[in-house]
């Protein structure tokens, strides 16, 4: 009976331990944020040309969706401004346009038309590594309105509580 038992007593552990691994893991589900693409700002008719949010902060595998609620404008990422490894993208004009973002870093995009109207965004990916890639996006040779957008948003990044 004793040699059953333990028989038995394996065969039930390495069921469990197999049941246990075999079941999905609880990571964080990711999430899907929204930035707007407008000709004017709802808030302030005097701004032309923006991204709202112009500054996002996400997750890695979160996903951003650049969203034409008015014509003539794109997202495009700009380069020198994303991470080592990530994945470009450019949107057709006045068209949607999903992006997921896996790589922790920081990565700088555009309206391909408006980018020397001001017409630019960051959206900043959380996670290990992130900084790796900010003295280069901060470098990145920016025309335009652009370069005084961006420095505007690098105050606003100097203020943030990325650690979190």
């Amino acid at each position: 009976m004793s040699l059953l038992m333990t028989r038995r007593t394996a065969l039930i552990s390495a069921a469990a331990t197999t049941a246990v691994f075999a079941l999905p893991s609880r990571s964080r589900a990711a999430t899907a944020h929204e930035v707007m693409m407008l000709t004017k700002s709802p808030d302030d008719p005097a701004l032309r040309n923006i991204f709202s949010p112009r500054l996002l902060v996400v997750e890695s595998g979160d996903t951003v969706k650049f969203v034409p609620t008015e014509k003539t404008h794109n997202s495009a990422s700009i380069r020198g401004m994303i991470p080592e490894g990530a994945e470009t993208w450019k949107g057709k004009i006045n068209q949607e346009i999903e992006v997921t973002l896996t790589l922790p870093g920081f990565y700088g995009y555009e309206c391909t038309p408006h980018h020397a109207m001001g017409m630019v965004g960051l959206v900043v990916v959380k996670g290990d590594g992130m900084m790796t890639n900010l003295e280069a996006a901060k470098a990145a040779k920016l025309r335009g309105k652009g370069a005084d957008v961006f420095a505007e948003i690098w105050a606003e990044v100097g203020g943030l509580d990325l650690q979190a």
